[in-house]
């Protein structure tokens, strides 16, 4: 028998790359710093420790002895690195263009590249995806309580709207964060792992049904359409038996809390029906939304190849919006005064790459998304008939579906971002890793040679 104090420090040696990623998912909870009068929220917490991740992830990619990636995930991962930076050498604002740069790195390249390296075994990966869950839990009850104590942000004259912690300037975040919540939860109650407890399957199934009640309150239409997709990607991924019983849950769950108890009541349905009023009679964000995409394509025509540069849309906005564009949202409540927010995106991720990346940004990036959509299905598809893993691929397809049909009605920007970071570095981990299919964890496999002479897999099986 190993002393005690042997085994902590096999355990801490076997799980410390973790530690990082799952800070910089739970850090997205502290608020953020407003600067009076601003716009933006700047670096925050969750950015700070997402640059502890990526650091963890190139000291063990030094460490290693072995190539710590093929060249598949090479070329998926490093691809867009060139095309944004031709876009912003080119840019006509260098210093923006440079500040963007960073951030589209650290959100497609460098965050998801340190999650490749960092997760090594399935049961890493289910900590990141329970991470999720946990903030989705707790910014979904802060909202809930902003409704009901008509503490939110504004809404129709009303601070009804649910926001969590994020506030009226990101009234985007909590519903990215709880529609994450919702597909991870989905995904461990559809394939719960092998030696999961009885009570995994039902908890999980109740997470995402009750997180539904925030995702509501969120009037979020874009994470609404983007929630759905997912987790009928994963009904139809999970197998016909399994997707009828998971359907039928969340569609009694939705009954129950939405039309039963009248959560949201008649904010929520007359929100829902304005998504199919987008030509007859649109509201006035429809309209500033089809105003700045007609910008963002007008941009793009006049420069095809590298766009403006990261971060030049706002300064060519104008010159390509028709009068119809109101320029600026009004904001106000959870805890903050009035405020005209400037419309600075044109909050569709492909027409904002469009316009700042030009063509070989845009084919760049989405070829990546695209190449890890085709292998991540693959190997779930592999890793359903082997019966292992069959949760970690769900999660991360799911995932991925929901940041690509959310990027139709959103881009990135605010405290919310590292969310969208993780959520794609889980899809590259599950897609490129080749821990995610054999989770052989290096760390927990040199511990148990060490000590027994043998070699003992992530799951606790023997190989020897």
């Amino acid at each position: 028998m190993r002393p005690p104090a042997a085994r902590v420090r096999e355990r801490a040696a076997a799980h410390w790359p973790v530690l990082p990623a799952l800070a910089t998912v739970l850090l997205v909870c502290v608020p953020a710093h407003h600067p009076p009068g601003g716009s933006g929220a700047g670096a925050t917490l969750a950015d700070a420790a997402s640059g502890i991740l990526v650091v963890c992830g190139a000291v063990l990619a030094v460490r290693a002895r072995t190539r710590p990636l093929d060249r598949v995930a090479v070329a998926v991962l490093a691809a867009p690195v060139a095309a944004l930076a031709a876009a912003a050498a080119a840019a006509q604002d260098p210093a923006a263009g440079l500040t963007g740069f960073v951030r589209l790195i650290q959100v497609f390249v460098l965050v998801p590249a340190a999650l490749v390296l960092v997760l090594r075994s399935r049961r890493h990966a289910r900590l990141v995806s329970a991470s999720l869950a946990a903030v989705a839990v707790v910014q979904g009850a802060i909202g809930v309580h902003q409704y009901l104590t008509g503490t939110g942000a504004s809404y129709r004259g009303e601070d009804v709207r649910a926001v969590g912690t994020f506030g009226p300037l990101d009234v985007m975040g909590m519903s990215s964060a709880v529609a994450c919540g919702v597909v991870v939860a989905l995904a461990a109650a559809l394939a719960p792992p092998a030696r999961a407890p009885r009570w995994l399957r039902p908890a999980a199934l109740c997470t995402a049904a009750v997180l539904l009640v925030p995702l509501a309150l969120s009037f979020s239409r874009g994470a609404w359409i983007s929630t759905a997709a997912a987790c009928a990607v994963l009904l139809v991924l999970a197998g016909l038996r399994t997707a009828l019983r998971g359907l039928a849950v969340l569609l009694a769950a939705a009954v129950v809390l939405v039309g039963g108890f009248g959560v949201g009541g008649d904010l929520v349905a007359e929100r829902a029906g304005s998504i199919t009023e987008v030509a007859d009679d649109p509201d006035q964000s429809v309209t500033d939304r089809y105003a700045m995409w007609a910008a963002a394509a007008g941009i793009w025509r006049e420069n095809p190849a590298t766009g403006v540069g990261p971060r030049g849309f706002a300064g060519h906005r104008d010159a390509h919006a028709s009068l119809a564009l109101s320029s600026a949202s009004d904001t106000a409540g959870a805890g903050r005064d009035f405020h005209r927010q400037p419309l600075l995106s044109p909050h569709n991720m492909y027409l904002l790459l469009l316009a700042e990346q030009g063509l070989a940004g845009a084919v760049a990036l989405v070829g990546g998304w695209a190449a890890l959509l085709v292998l991540g299905v693959r190997r779930l598809l592999r890793a359903r008939a082997a019966g292992r893993g069959t949760d970690c691929g769900l999660a991360a397809v799911g995932l991925l579906v929901m940041g690509c049909v959310d990027f139709l009605y959103a881009d990135i920007g605010g405290p919310s971002t590292v969310l969208t970071a993780v959520s794609f570095g889980l899809a590259a981990w599950w897609a490129l890793a080749p821990t995610a299919v054999s989770a052989v964890s290096t760390a927990s496999t040199a511990v148990s040679t060490a000590a027994s002479g043998g070699v003992r897999n992530a799951e606790g099986a023997d190989t020897r």
